[in-house]
């Protein structure tokens, strides 16, 4: 039975004079999970060119095949220099064994050398400092000396920042250079140039072999191979409670090689081969496991990570024999983040880093949607050796599976689960009341992935001419409120939720919509992610029960309250006109003013890159008291705020 302290009686006026009164019992209410409200993260193109800071593309030639042009994206020479990519016969590294070679022609004048375009542009703001770096070695020993010159330049080969550093022909062993370049200008356009040059004439005929290159603005709470700054303060706007990752299809891969490996995304970037990513590009790793949870703490987020278990987006699964291998690479996963340095080779290496004490964890997923593909075909089994094995070296832990509830039936009993749906406004508004018909037997739920992606309930993964949408809209935005009022009038056995995909570089668009979309210089914020961002600031500690809305409704709510001083109220309104709801409030002390934070505007309208701004919450005062009414508006998402200062007037 749930509890409450609270009795509130809402009235609500529906169309055609329609009218509901609905009661919240002083008998009965829930915590609030402080888990509740978080962010889902996969790299789909929003890692490498998004979060992580990286400013440059293709940085250290992984994953490419040496000799094609293909290996040489985003790279382009400078000044006749002749450029390619080569494996070299003294690696870097072993992860690292490919470099870019540069000759200098004869008979040059001026800069010569290579250039890098960066993800889609580089922003360049001279109020910053970047941090460059190159690795470089001769191939064959010559008296060379002379300067490089880094520099970030214009398309137009306007200079706006340099910086030099030596280079010695004696150097045939790989040695790195850094530099820190401050621009005296900031250019309005992005097509800017990271470029690496010497003298023509000095190094007439030289061979240079270059590796691992890197170019970093200021990074989110300066944390060395940091977070882009504007897109981690946008997402740290949502004051969001966990982070689930490192996906989602990335985790799975497209075959057994591809598939993530914690330790491939640890220690010095040297020792990071990166893998062909799910979504069609190399992901460079440079934002790993270790990346990962330093940004949980420094959002003050809640890591939800999850484990490789077996299966891959090619349809493979690793055969029941030969599970083990991969058991351990999941227990050694888990150790890195919280186990004891002094016993745990993995929790060894994480202390080395600088962090001996264990990262918070609680919540750990067992793969990725293991509903898709033959995945149930294959699930028993990996579910039964994975849980069982992971829950009895980590007791501590809850897992989750990821294959549909109960369909097929799995041993050991999961004690949560990760449910998805993408669907249409309309679906989500009227499947408000999902969780309501859930079993409470102890199980609990993590909606890891929804979002209102079509209006075409016939065609929902179709194309933009089919319905599909680009960016999140006010209707669709409102119509995933809707849900939300039910998760979180159901959050006594639903612990977490997440839109996704949470990122997208507009410019390498591999999936719409998105919650935040950015190109090299903006970041876009999206109706949803305004939604997210009022519910998530408006939790509360108690969720107050009342009488339903209606099912099939076009009106929802939800009643939660605050430190027990506050009582928040979230109306949703689906419909093309506006609706009033009069409040009947059995509280003494209740403040005369309150606020009101709304979202709402034509059904249609969208934040993107032409329209930035066309849609974001207000905030007014209203007229509040035991009595009081609410005009909802049409399409729309209102979050009430109401001070009680004295005691329920029961």
């Amino acid at each position: 039975m749930l509890r409450s302290i609270f009795l509130v009686t809402l009235v609500v006026f529906g169309f055609v004079g329609a009218q509901t009164t609905v009661t919240v019992s002083s008998t009965a209410s829930h915590p609030i999970p402080t888990t509740l409200w978080g962010q889902m993260f996969e790299d789909i193109s929003s890692g490498d060119g998004g979060l992580y800071g990286e400013l440059l593309q293709n940085r250290a030639f992984q994953q490419v095949t040496p000799g094609t042009s293909a290996a040489l994206n985003a790279w382009q020479a400078v000044n006749r220099a002749s450029v390619s990519v080569v494996a070299d016969s003294v690696k870097l590294s072993n992860a690292l064994p490919n470099a870019l070679r540069v000759q200098i022609p004869t008979g040059v004048s001026g800069q010569t050398g290579v250039a890098n375009t960066g993800y889609f542009g580089i922003r360049v703001n001279s109020a910053w400092t970047y941090t460059a770096s190159f690795f470089y070695r001769f191939p064959t020993a010559s008296s060379f000396r002379g300067n490089a010159v880094i520099s970030l330049q214009t398309s137009s080969s306007q200079v706006l920042g340099s910086a030099t550093v030596a280079l010695s022909g004696a150097q045939t062993s790989w040695t790195q250079v850094t530099a820190k370049i401050t621009p005296t200008s900031s250019p309005s356009a992005t097509d800017n140039l990271f470029v690496v040059s010497v003298d023509g004439a000095a190094a007439s005929g030289q061979t240079i072999n270059f590796g691992l290159f890197s170019l970093f603005p200021p990074t989110f709470k300066n944390r060395a191979n940091g977070m882009r700054m504007d897109v981690a303060e946008a997402l740290a706007e949502m004051q969001p409670s966990f982070f689930r990752f490192p996906g989602g299809n990335n985790l799975e891969g497209n075959s057994l090689p591809s598939r993530w490996q914690w330790n491939n995304t640890v220690g010095p970037l040297t020792q990071r081969p990166g893998r062909a990513g799910t979504w069609g590009y190399i992901n460079t790793d440079g934002l790993g496991l270790y990346e990962y949870l330093l940004w949980c703490e420094d959002v003050g987020m809640e890591p939800i990570m999850a484990v490789w278990d077996g299966f891959d987006l090619g349809g493979s699964s690793v055969a029941e024999a030969n599970l083990q291998p991969y058991i351990q690479q999941a227990i050694d996963q888990i150790n890195f983040v919280i186990g004891n340095p002094t016993t745990s080779a993995p929790a060894a290496m994480r202390s080395s880093l600088g962090h001996p004490a264990p990262f918070k964890l609680t919540h750990v997923e067992i793969g990725n949607e293991d509903f898709i593909g033959n995945a149930p075909s294959t699930i028993a089994y990996r579910w039964n050796h994975f849980a069982s094995t992971l829950r009895s070296t980590f007791p501590q832990l809850r897992f989750l599976a990821t294959s549909n509830v109960n369909s097929p039936r799995l041993t050991p009993q999961p004690q949560e689960w990760d449910l998805h749906v993408y669907q249409t406004p309309t679906w989500f508004a009227q499947n408000s009341f999902m969780y309501d018909d859930f079993a409470r037997d102890g199980t609990l739920y993590f909606e890891g992935e929804y979002a209102a992606i079509s209006t075409n309930p016939n065609d929902i993964f179709g194309s933009p001419s089919d319905g599909r949408l680009t960016f999140p809209t006010v209707q669709s935005a409102v119509g995933e409120a809707a849900f939300m009022t039910g998760l979180e009038r159901n959050s006594d056995i639903v612990f977490a939720a997440s839109y996704a995909p949470l990122l997208n570089h507009v410019a390498n668009s591999q999936w719409t919509p998105n919650l935040v979309s950015f190109d090299s210089a903006n970041v876009y914020r999206s109706t949803s992610f305004y939604v997210q961002k009022l519910f998530s600031l408006n939790r509360g500690d108690q969720y107050i029960p009342s009488t339903l809305p209606s099912r099939t409704g076009t009106l929802f709510w939800s009643v939660v309250s605050k430190q027990t001083n506050t009582i928040i109220i979230k109306v949703v309104n689906v419909a093309t006109s506006a609706q009033t709801i009069a409040f009947n409030l059995p509280f003494s002390g209740i403040s005369t003013t309150g606020t009101a934070q709304v979202l709402t505007g034509a059904a249609t309208a969208s934040n993107s890159p032409t329209t930035p701004n066309a849609v974001a919450p207000a905030s007014h005062s209203i007229p509040v008291g035991k009595t009081f009414s609410y005009s909802a508006p049409a399409n729309s998402l209102s979050v009430l705020t109401l001070g009680i200062n004295g005691s329920s007037g029961r």
